[in-house]
Order: C-alpha cells, then structure tokens, then sequence
C-alpha cells in the first residue's frame, strides 16, 4: 500500500521523479481517476485543491461503481478507483486488475430526499413514503439501480427494512448511477427518492429540496474503498496520499463521510 504522505512530502517526491508542475506534459499525461458518483463534487473539490497545491492536473470520471469496474475489466485506462463500496475493489484485486486492496476512505450515508413542493415530507422518514402510498399519492420515487450502484443497493435494503420495497416497485425510477438518481428524485416530476448524503448536501443540489438520513441499521455499511490500478504512475500515488490530508478530510468531512479511524 502506498505511504500516507503530508503536503511537503508529497511536493518533494514528485519533485524528486522530475515532474514539472502545469507543464504541457503533465496536462497530457494527467491520471483518470475514476471515482463513484456520490463522489461528484466531494473528490471535484479535493482534485481542484490537489491541483493547486501541486500544479498537477487530474482527470476524473464518475460512474456507478459497477459500471466503472466493468470498464477496468475491459481496459479503462484508469489509474485510481475510488469506489462506494468494499468488495468491487477487493474483487478487481483478487482478478488481478489493482496494484493493492487499497483502503477503505470513507463511510457513505443515504437520505430520503424530496423536492421543495413536494407532499412527502423527509423527517417523516420511510413511515412519510408508506403514508403517502396508502393515500394513493405517490406517482414516482428514484433511487439508484441497485444491480451496479451500491447506493442502489443500500436503498433497496431499507425500503426492504420498511415493508416498502414490493408495494413501490409500480413507482420505482431507476437512476443509471446515485447522482442521476438524484436529478430524478429532486426534478419535480417524483415526490422524492432515496440518494447519497454527499450529494443532499452539495451546494448545487441542496437547495433544490429537503432531506433526512435513512438509519444506518437499515442497510449494510457503505464502506468505500479506493485501490490503485495496475500502471498507475506517481501523480496517481500522490493523490491516492492526497486523500488523507487535512485539507482532503475536511471537505470530505463537509460532504457527510464519516472518515475511518487512524486515518
């Protein structure tokens, strides 16, 4: 596993192998991180951060995780996978596609969310969506599609802990990924759906409604693990160590992640 580095050292190693910050060679060489769609905007602004104190450009791909592992496994030329949950990067390890297991990073949340407007209201949790299907008021409800977005996953698992998930299914709107799911749930033509709290809590997305965590004991622990692929150079290294700085951590902290202990 590579070592955990603070800013200087990080400086001084890609100093050491010679790169030259905001060159022209290092905006074509820049590293594809690829990384889960509840990441959208919580790894957008560590890579602008990682950015400005290296010089060093990234590029970033976001998808539902099993998606984006079905394009490592066809040859995505990925350098870093940072995916929402713990056994897609363990998978990809065992066939042989990473360098490492890597690390779990974070812990990710999910919230009933509704659009300003809408009937269903969040802080009646999961008991708010069985009301308004007994009042024959529900017409549409996103969530991600939980045969390759483990957010999909966990939102199936707690409409499952409710009872919910057979009487919705006439109603279900399937996002190809946790951030789409989220367009629908906030675009006023559903009453609301199930997303990432990281995405709830976005400046983009917040305003757009209202939201309340989903218990963590409806559902299996979203433990998110990032690994480096096979190939991966040093620029991908570094922002893999980028992930727990203090400067990393904070905004993931900002964004609902509970971090792991010792990191």
């Amino acid at each position: 596993m590579p070592t955990v580095l603070n800013r200087r050292s990080i400086l001084s190693a890609l100093a050491a192998i010679g790169l030259t910050f905001g060159s022209a060679a290092a905006q074509t060489d820049a590293p594809v991180i690829a990384a889960a769609a509840n990441l959208q905007f919580a790894v957008t602004e560590i890579a602008e951060a990682f950015t400005a104190e290296t010089g060093l450009p990234l590029r970033l791909s976001f998808g539902s995780t099993g998606n984006l592992s079905r394009q490592i496994r066809e040859g995505a030329p990925f350098e870093l996978f940072l995916a929402a949950d713990d056994s897609t990067p363990l998978a990809l390890h065992r066939d042989g596609f990473t360098r490492d297991e890597g690390r779990v990073y974070a812990f990710g949340r999910i919230v009933l969310v509704a659009p300003i407007g809408s009937p269903l209201d969040p802080a009646q949790g999961l008991d708010g969506v069985r009301a308004l299907l007994d009042a024959h008021a529900l017409t549409r409800f996103a969530i991600a599609n939980p045969d390759h977005a483990p957010f999909g996953i966990a939102a199936r698992a707690a409409l499952m802990s409710q009872g919910l998930w057979d009487d919705l299914q006439p109603f279900i709107v399937l996002g190809e990924n946790v951030s789409q799911a989220a367009q629908f749930a906030l675009s006023g033509n559903a009453e609301g759906g199930i997303i990432a709290y990281s995405l709830a809590l976005a400046p983009e997305v917040a305003p757009r409604g209202t939201h309340a965590l989903i218990p963590e004991d409806r559902h299996e622990p979203l433990r998110q693990r990032m690994t480096l692929l096979n190939g991966a150079g040093e620029v991908a290294e570094a922002f893999y160590a980028y992930m727990a700085a203090p400067a990393a951590r904070e905004i993931m902290e900002r964004y609902g992640f509970v971090l792991p202990a010792g990191e």
